[in-house]
């Protein structure tokens, strides 16, 4: 009898330990909200759409339970129209009124949610003081695979739908991307045409830092690559991704590490960024839809590391590696625990 009661106890603290600790790993010195990508679903029925739901199960892999709030928007709106009056500003409005950013809020986005964060940020202090509420107090963005310089696959699929051009390896092209079921450019698809995009709040006020973590992996068979202007990850192009401030082909957001974490000088890599982009991480074994999920794909690298964010000192710890010997003799750098921690974990864990 009092075995029983003894283990009891010990299972209950146990119990109890176990939840403290789980609390523990989700606690974070800044809440974090989330933005999504193109829904491309949305785009096809939006009639049955739910924006909502859509939000939640985009990031159902890992980041939901991460988050203390998202920001969700439909597809088949524009961000300066409907997206905004309809969707975003109400939001802000709700997390304003909660003080939920008191102490300070992380966005992490994720691709067209890097255009829609852009737009926040150059907006939201004017929006929210004028209506007599709190500005959120933004302290970073991360930003996963972000489409803020927009994608060369847009204007194709802008192109294509509006009928002017066509051909089967564009049609295979905008089949992998956005289905078979996508007959008209409608909403977001505009806004991230390349040149659209880039004037969409190109220098918001707002010194917030943006931190970038760049995929540069194959999806789609390697159809789509031959539309992106130098290396992608098979939805947006570096030049994107790193946050260039202008469009051109770049292999790597570092001078002197490949994506793949060689270091070896690169003679095509960003060598002006949009102001406060700052890429943290780089790795070519994720794609663009991979990247932001829980499943480890690969190693990853750095680009820039320790970044000041609000006094905060945020980077990756690296191992260096050496393969082969005299002329074959390669030197790789990864971000520790890259070889048993997804890439979303290991955003997650640097974040303050």
């Amino acid at each position: 009898m009092n075995n029983t009661h003894i283990f009891k106890r010990v299972s209950l603290f146990a119990a109890a330990l176990s939840l403290l600790m789980s609390f523990s790993a989700l606690s974070k010195e800044y809440k974090v909200i989330l933005i999504h990508g193109l829904q491309v679903s949305q785009l096809t029925n939006r009639a049955a759409s739910d924006v909502v739901n859509d939000g939640q199960s985009y990031w159902q892999s890992y980041w939901v339970i991460r988050a203390d709030e998202r920001i969700d928007w439909p597809a088949y709106e524009r961000i300066e129209g409907k997206i905004t009056t309809d969707w975003v500003w109400p939001k802000l409005q709700q997390i304003s009124r909660s003080n939920l950013c008191e102490p300070g809020c992380v966005f992490v986005t994720h691709s067209t949610g890097d255009l829609v964060a852009r737009y926040i940020i150059d907006n939201q202090e004017n929006w929210l003081a004028n209506s007599g509420l709190q500005p959120l107090n933004i302290i970073a963005t991360f930003d996963l695979a972000g489409a803020g310089g927009g994608s060369e696959l847009a204007d194709l699929a802008v192109s294509t739908l509006t009928g002017a051009s066509w051909n089967f390896a564009v049609d295979a092209v905008l089949t992998w991307w956005l289905g078979s079921e996508v007959n008209e450019a409608i909403g977001v698809l505009h806004d991230l045409k390349v040149n659209n995009a880039r004037r969409i709040a190109p220098l918001p006020d707002a010194r917030t830092p943006r931190l970038r973590f760049v995929a540069d992996g194959n999806a789609y068979l390697g159809l789509t690559a031959g539309f992106l202007r130098g290396n992608d990850d098979s939805v947006v192009a570096t030049h994107s991704s790193c946050g260039a401030s202008s469009v051109n082909s770049f292999g790597s957001c570092s001078t002197n590490i490949d994506t793949n974490g060689r270091l070896k000088s690169q003679g095509d890599a960003v060598n002006s960024f949009m102001p406060y982009h700052y890429p943290l991480m780089m790795t070519n074994s994720y794609s663009h839809n991979e990247i932001q999920q829980a499943q480890r794909q690969g190693n990853v690298t750095i680009a820039m590391n320790n970044i000041t964010v609000a006094g905060d000192t945020l980077g990756f710890e690296t191992v260096d590696e050496t393969t082969g010997s005299w002329f074959w003799k390669k030197q790789y750098r990864y971000v520790k625990d890259s070889d048993n921690l997804s890439a979303s974990a290991l955003i997650y864990n640097v974040i303050p």
